[in-house]
């Protein structure tokens, strides 16, 4: 398979640092059929810990948040890379932002175990663009 490289729409909440709460956050979005292409939990502080959301569709994430009464911060955008795992899957994508002197702010990967890889890229809002011109996609 080529890779796959796309823009994608991300939002975050805040919640207090306790077990369950991303469980009880993802359940909710699970039961109002919101599908992910990503998501991560990072700490800030030791109270607090921030859910990033990225959704398949953010009309659906909207209607989810309503509902459930769940503020979020965003959309705000970044890069996403799905591709076959292979050694030095992502250098090329890597190289031609490094030639078009564009500067990740933070990245995050994994492979699947099957052979597949997803990879997401923060930039600076205002790098989005050049971004997407030097690997190609539209912004």
């Amino acid at each position: 398979m080529e890779a796959q490289v796309r823009i994608v729409e991300y939002f975050y909440t805040m919640v207090q640092d306790r077990p369950g709460e991303a469980c009880r956050l993802l359940s909710q979005l699970a039961s109002e059929e919101v599908n992910l292409v990503a998501f991560s939990a990072v700490p800030i502080g030791h109270e607090q810990t921030q859910l990033v959301i990225y959704p398949e569709s953010v009309e659906r994430l909207a209607r989810a948040a309503e509902k459930g009464g769940l503020t979020l911060t965003g959309p705000q955008r970044a890069i996403l890379i799905q591709g076959d795992d292979r050694l030095g899957a992502l250098v090329g994508f890597l190289q031609k932002l490094y030639d078009a002197g564009i500067n990740m702010s933070s990245s995050t990967g994994v492979s699947d175990g099957r052979g597949g890889y997803g990879y997401v890229i923060h930039l600076r809002a205002d790098d989005i663009a050049p971004a997407a011109r030097a690997l190609g996609i539209s912004a």
